[in-house]
């Protein structure tokens, strides 16, 4: 496993182009409610985007008219839009609502539409399709590749998430190891992930992100001794770590899943296939680990002694970057 240093290096790379403000990807929502047949209630909650605001707008259809005067409201981690709105003698449905901006960004924005029969519409805008058509109830099979859509998309830019079960890769010896490890941490983060999802309990966003980052921090001399061929419990039972810490993990991608503000009624869909997703894009990342791992073996690449120590020390610093960063952040937001 000590020949992924250079694909950590290359990781590395591309996570410190990203600020290291955790979870920037959080999906921002909006949500359309009828009020009677031709008003509805506009909440447009736009996520705050690297500490500014978020670049994208919500643009409503031409027809769509301000009857009340719209409002503004800054939250913590968001910002609130809200209208009243009459769309004319014609159906909502069909109609298409846009959000200018949100191609250069790496934000989804979760739609909501409810209908006074108590019918729903969901879906998930993406960067790459920045619009939405209000139609009818989704089918099941369409709720879930949206679902599972959204979990893939939050652990594939997750790189905090990534680092650390890069970090797991590194220390583990031997195949049955690896398994153990990687289901362990599954197992663990699948819990805490339906406990916050299902509102049994909740870990503020600050605090998370800086305890996510330490669990990353302490890896990195775990890397270090088993590289020495030292022995720890992080070493020798990598699965309990794995569990432990995947446990706290778990709550940063409910983060991800919370804030979509998806309907009860989809609640046990929307769980298990956003798991699914983020389950999904772990084990293309662990696989794409271990092929890069296999080819460097099967051509023979002797790397420099030096070379085999970069993870270790890489893991442990960008963990102490962002265990510090995100410590400030916590305790600036407490001032």
């Amino acid at each position: 496993m000590m020949r992924l240093a250079w694909f950590l290096v290359s990781m590395l790379f591309i996570a410190n182009t990203v600020p290291a403000f955790a979870h920037e990807s959080q999906p921002g929502s909006l949500e359309i409610k009828q009020l009677a047949e031709n008003r509805y209630d506009v909440i447009w909650k736009a996520p705050i985007y690297y500490g500014e605001p978020h670049p994208a707008r919500l643009q409503m259809p031409e027809n769509w008219k301000d009857i009340v005067q719209p409002t503004e409201r800054r939250m913590s981690d968001s910002i609130i839009f809200h209208w009243i709105v009459e769309v004319g003698p014609k159906s909502i449905e069909g109609d298409i609502v846009r959000f200018p901006g949100l191609e250069s960004t790496i934000t989804d924005v979760y739609v909501r539409l409810t209908r006074l029969d108590s019918t729903m519409m969901t879906a998930v805008v993406r960067p790459t399709r920045p619009f939405v058509e209000l139609r009818g109830e989704r089918s099941w099979h369409a709720t879930a590749g949206e679902y599972i859509g959204l979990g893939f998309h939050h652990i594939m830019l997750g790189v905090d998430h990534l680092l650390f079960v890069l970090g797991l890769l590194l220390i583990v010896q031997g195949r049955m190891m690896l398994l153990k490890t990687i289901t362990s941490f599954t197992v663990a983060h699948s819990i805490t992930l339906a406990i916050a999802t299902l509102g049994f309990a909740s870990v503020p966003l600050a605090p998370l992100n800086a305890a996510v980052a330490l669990s990353i921090y302490f890896l990195g001399p775990e890397v270090i001794r088993s590289w020495r061929g030292e022995k720890s419990i992080t070493i020798t039972y990598p699965w309990i770590v794995a569990f432990v810490f995947g446990l706290l993990h778990g709550f940063g991608f409910a983060s991800g899943l919370i804030t979509t503000g998806m309907p009860s009624a989809e609640l046990p869909w929307a769980l298990l296939f956003f798991n699914v997703g983020v389950e999904l894009g772990q084990l293309i990342f662990v696989f794409l680990a271990l092929t890069l791992a296999w080819s460097f073996r099967t051509l023979e690449i002797r790397w420099p002694r030096w070379a085999l120590a970069v993870p270790g020390y890489t893991v442990g610093s960008l963990g102490a970057y962002w265990t510090l960063q995100r410590t400030v952040i916590l305790f600036g937001g407490l001032l």
